[in-house]
């Protein structure tokens, strides 16, 4: 079925062209003797597009209103847009009118926002409580104060500054800014540091405070909505999750790639993910007695146990977030790699890595153990950041993901499988693990939700 013409909307206005200095002499909006024009408002997929004709059909003014558009309202009854150093003031004969064409543009203006590849991957819900989240200066606090993740981006940037020196720099979510920091002291010419949480205030304070306004300039949006004004030399982010791929904001980064010049740099330049067997009896008991409060049969005279099987489920589907002896790990582990300058984002949909494990000891096995490591290639050096449990320890630690039940295993055997993540409007990913002793054809595995990791450490559930 052909799409419907979108309806053509008409307002009567006068229009006047400011100067900067007129601007700063302050603006005067009685004109009584400018005869009234029409301003015709056609809804485009890029946004809304402004018409203003005179008496004899004579158009005196045209432009694009779209989300990276700068305007302004102006009393009750006006509306000031700046395009480049050009400003126009629109006034509107009544209030109720500029009313009925101030909720015109903003459904215009949210047209792209709405289909965006952001909007269409992202539940409302989940992305209202993300943003909230890294909103936060104290969230920004627990990330700028992991020392190994700060200074080895600080390390890596400056230790490449002839990949930054003079050149045209996008963050991908800024948060803080720190990155967009770093980038200019390594002599980036200027710095487009996005970011969609209301701490993009907070950077440009910031900014502001550290006379850097002329380097560096903050974003609001996200990267999948925003316009640059130019192509970038060098990306920088850190929108690495928990077990790598949570929050799902690796897409954004790699969406990033349409603003970077053929020749661009992308730091980080890769990840490696690896995983390995462990065998740890407590923490598989510990975590399967957590549902004992379920087998209560006399809770103020309620019988709870019914329900102590789907507790048990629940609390197995959560991924475990803490840090552990690498005693623990049965075989050598299995490395699966993503290229962040081959990869599009559609390849971080759905990941399959499949694995072969050489039993090193025999014992039990609980379940998989997850850590990831990323790359800055520059030009001078390469720098890593590791979440290995033989490393200094991040704010990301290492994640477990038990089995539904054990599988033993002996010295010499071979534990296959394959782990799929899949992933979901709520920003995050699916897990679902499968694994045989194929000597044995002992088989188990487990699925479970990576929005919902259970954060040993504190003994509580995360958000993040």
């Amino acid at each position: 079925m052909a799409t419907p013409p979108r309806q053509v909307l008409q307002y009567s206005v006068k229009l006047l062209f400011l100067s900067e200095e007129q601007l700063r002499e302050g603006l005067h909006l009685s004109h009584p003797n400018q005869k009234a024009l029409r301003l015709d408002v056609h809804a485009r997929e890029e946004g809304a597009e402004m018409a203003v004709t005179d008496v004899d059909g004579v158009c005196v003014f045209k432009c694009l209103v779209n989300k990276d558009t700068e305007y302004c309202r102006v009393g009750k009854e006006s509306i000031l847009i700046t395009l480049g150093y050009n400003n126009a003031l629109l006034q509107f004969t009544s209030h109720s009118e500029y009313n009925m064409f101030s909720n015109a543009l903003n459904s215009c203006r949210n047209i792209n926002k709405e289909h965006s590849v952001f909007s269409q991957r992202t539940e409302d819900s989940s992305a209202a409580q993300y943003f909230q989240f890294y909103g936060c200066l104290s969230q920004q606090q627990n990330m700028m104060q992991d020392f190994v993740r700060t200074a080895t981006y600080h390390r890596a940037i400056l230790q490449n500054h002839t990949d930054f020196k003079d050149k045209v720099v996008l963050d991908v979510g800024c948060g803080s800014g720190i990155l967009s920091f770093f980038a200019v002291q390594a002599g980036a010419r200027k710095v487009y540091a996005v970011e969609a949480s209301s701490v993009a205030k907070y950077a440009k304070i910031l900014v502001q405070s550290n006379n850097l306004a002329d380097k560096i300039s903050v974003l609001s949006g996200k990267i999948e909505e925003i316009a640059l004004p130019e192509s970038v030399d060098v990306i920088v982010s850190e929108p690495m999750g928990y077990m790598l791929f949570n929050e799902r904001m690796l897409e954004s980064y790699l969406h990033s790639k349409k603003w970077l010049k053929s020749n661009g740099m992308m730091f980080p330049t890769f990840s490696d993910i690896h995983l390995a067997p462990f065998s740890d009896e407590q923490l598989y008991m510990e975590h399967y007695s957590r549902a004992n409060f379920w087998y209560q049969q006399c809770f103020y005279g309620v019988n709870l146990s019914s329900l102590r099987n789907a507790a048990v489920d629940e609390y197995f589907r959560q991924p475990i977030v803490d840090t552990f002896d690498i005693r623990i790990l049965m075989a050598r582990t299995v490395k699966y790699t993503v290229s962040f300058i081959e990869a599009e984002e559609e390849d971080l949909h759905r990941v399959e890595i499949p694995f072969v494990f050489q039993m090193m000891q025999s014992g039990l096995i609980h379940g998989l153990a997850f850590w990831f490591d990323v790359a800055f290639v520059g030009s001078l050096v390469t720098v890593w950041l590791s979440t290995a449990p033989t490393e200094p320890l991040t704010h990301w630690y290492q994640v477990r993901c038990l089995f539904q039940t054990p599988l033993f295993a002996k010295e010499g055997e071979t534990l296959s499988g394959e782990v799929l993540f899949v992933a979901n409007k709520r920003q995050s990913y699916d897990i679902q693990i499968v694994a045989i002793v194929d000597e044995t054809g002992f088989k188990s595995g487990n699925v479970l939700d990576l929005k919902n990791p259970f954060f040993r450490k504190y003994g509580r559930n995360i958000t993040c």
